[in-house]
């Protein structure tokens, strides 16, 4: 089994922000240089290549955000995205993971995941869309806070805060299950609650939070 890492360890609905025009040269990278099994799928591939166009507009509007240190960072990112897509060719009958619950098992549907998760992860970090935020009270103490942000991209994601910390989850199996995986947590809501298990890589221990609406 191979496990393809997704990129929201260094950083559904159908809704695409940009327009995703494909031009008369395909790609928005040379085919006729086209390298690698998943570089020329790209290229042979209608919904990749639109895809493709979705994310180099996603991109470049991140980069007009980025500043200094950051702007070096979504540089480095986008390097490592690239290289983990092109990754996508061991996928081929191997069943492979995207978050701990969605797996995939062709080299197609690899690359389809890898774009939309990178699509929306931008989309999200850098605040291309306007989010829905709520605040959750946990455990029963207004001071142990979370914050959610939900974003209607594809797939949906959520950009969760904690004190100083915050994750990307993307919601995954049934819209009505309103289900969400990230790098080390997962999230369900449940009405007007949610219930959070964050693994601390660390200990190892997974702290589990029942948050209510505030």
């Amino acid at each position: 089994m191979t496990r393809i890492p997704f990129l929201a360890s260094t950083f559904m609905r159908c809704v695409i922000v940009f327009p995703a025009v494909v031009h008369a040269q395909g790609a928005t990278f040379d085919c006729a240089r086209a390298q690698g099994e998943v570089e020329k799928l790209i290229c042979g591939d209608t919904s990749l290549t639109m895809l493709d166009h979705t994310l180099k507009q996603a991109y470049k509007a991140a980069v007009a955000k980025a500043k200094g240190r950051l702007a070096a960072q979504l540089r480095a990112e986008q390097r490592g995205w690239i290289k983990g897509r092109n990754d996508c060719w061991k996928a081929n009958g191997q069943q492979t993971w995207m978050t701990a619950s969605w797996t995939v098992n062709t080299v197609q549907g690899c690359v389809d995941a890898q774009y939309r998760m990178r699509i929306s992860d931008l989309q999200s970090a850098w605040r291309l869309l306007a989010p829905t935020t709520r605040n959750y009270a946990c455990e029963n103490n207004p001071a142990n806070e979370l914050v959610l942000n939900f974003f209607a991209t594809d797939p949906a994601t959520i950009r969760l805060e904690r004190g100083d910390r915050t994750v990307t989850m993307w919601r995954v199996g049934a819209a009505s299950e309103k289900y969400y995986e990230g790098q080390n947590i997962n999230l369900r809501q449940m009405g007007g609650e949610v219930k959070v298990n964050w693994l601390d890589t660390d200990t190892g221990k997974t702290e589990v939070l029942l948050c209510r609406g505030r």
